[in-house]
């Protein structure tokens, strides 16, 4: 092959970001292209000039297995926005200065919906002044919120790892013979999937949470306290599970009531959290109930100890398309996963064009929630129980997992 490939990770983290990478990279290798480089912290940092040449840090069969079984992003991170090309071209010179320096024809850029704004404007920049550089797009997110795919790499590892907290959470709640009530926040701005996934926490050997609740709904306050109030009187112990992003009927987040006013990302995102403890405050302060609340935080996204090998074979087959696809000439597209079946589960990637995907955002379905934002699980629980079978066991070294880093 003619040309160089470059490949950058953007937004935040996941579990399996980087057996998209490893996809990217032994794919690339394998049909022939020369030097595959890797930005260093997005392309804020290739702005910067931060780049390596991935063939120093991947250097056998090994490195790519323990590139596959590493959290969080291999290659760094950012949220960088970029202007639209037509406002500001400064950055985009800059951009493909270094792409023509590099011998660059293939960008792929691994991430959520801001990382598939930066593939739109790089490709629609390309396109302005007739580059033959082909611009693609590797989905990943845990929020599951990306347009025209079935589901993103990701999602499947952090909704097994809130099942499986979820349900070990049930089982402490359930130590002493006291009422209680215990509110566990999961992450998710505007969409629920992730929070939805402490639904598959019911077995035959546990429940599912008493209540689980989706921003995609207005929160009722006073219905909460008495589904709350009613539920404690019946079960003596209750749990609940609750998006980060939930929102009162006036449009603020119930988060605020504990952190007031919060600041905003590069984006425009309101920085979240507190929703639970604000949650459990208003239950021990009205309801007179012993109340906690427990936050999954980051955990939710980098514990690649409970990875779903679903999962992880589908990234590593996004970050495989993407390289074939960007080398048979598509440019401006997205991966895609189609889904052919349910049971057996049967999928199949495809592509979609970057300006049907790129600041869209893929809610749970209405018809799956309740009026006051509450999950209805049968369906959900039908369309995500596949995406967390299996397992994709660490590489253990001294009893703890051993990881690729750049040194």
């Amino acid at each position: 092959m003619t040309g160089n490939l470059l490949v950058g990770q953007s937004g935040g983290p996941t579990s399996v970001i980087n057996a998209s990478l490893a996809g990217v990279y032994k794919t690339a290798k394998e049909l022939g292209i020369s030097t595959v480089y890797g930005m260093r912290f997005g392309i804020e940092g290739f702005i910067k000039g931060k780049y390596i040449d991935m063939s120093d840090v991947v250097k056998n069969d090994l490195d790519l297995e323990l590139l596959k079984r590493t959290p969080s992003s291999f290659l760094g991170s950012c949220r960088y926005k970029l202007a639209n090309h037509t406002d500001n071209a400064d950055d985009y010179e800059v951009i493909f200065k270094r792409l023509a320096e590099l011998d660059i024809k293939y960008v792929l850029y691994i991430g959520g919906n801001d990382s598939m704004d930066t593939i739109k404007k790089l490709s629609a920049y390309g396109s302005s002044i007739g580059s033959d550089i082909r611009f693609v797009g590797v989905p990943k997110t845990i929020d599951n919120d990306l347009a025209a795919t079935d589901h993103t790499p990701g999602f499947g590892s952090a909704a097994k790892y809130i099942a499986s907290s979820v349900k070990e959470i049930i089982r402490d709640s359930s130590v002493y013979d006291i009422k209680s009530v215990t509110v566990v926040e999961i992450m998710g701005r505007n969409a629920g999937w992730l929070t939805a996934a402490s639904a598959l926490s019911e077995s035959d050997n546990s429940k599912a949470p008493d209540l689980i609740y989706l921003p995609e709904k207005s929160f009722d306050r006073e219905r909460f306290l008495a589904r709350v109030d009613t539920l404690v009187k019946e079960r003596g112990n209750v749990i609940v599970a609750v998006s980060e992003g939930v929102k009162n009927p006036d449009g603020s987040y119930v988060c605020d009531g504990l952190a007031g006013t919060k600041g905003v990302d590069i984006f425009g995102h309101t920085m979240l959290g507190g929703t639970a403890l604000t949650l459990s405050g208003v239950i021990g302060s009205e309801l007179g109930y012993k109340s906690r609340g427990i936050v999954l935080s980051t955990l939710q996204r980098c514990a690649s100890h409970i990875m779903s090998a679903t999962d992880a074979a589908e990234a590593f087959a996004a970050g495989a398309s993407a390289v074939r696809r960007a080398i048979a000439g598509e440019s401006g597209i997205m991966i895609t996963f189609e889904r052919l079946s349910d049971t057996p589960y049967l999928m199949k990637t495809g592509a979609e064009d970057i300006n049907r995907i790129a600041n869209e955002e893929r809610l749970v379905p209405e018809d799956w929630i309740l009026p006051d934002g509450e999950l209805k699980t049968d369906e959900f629980k039908r369309y995500i129980a596949p995406l967390i079978e299996g397992e994709m066991y660490p590489i253990i070294a001294n009893g703890v997992p051993q990881h690729l880093v750049i040194d």
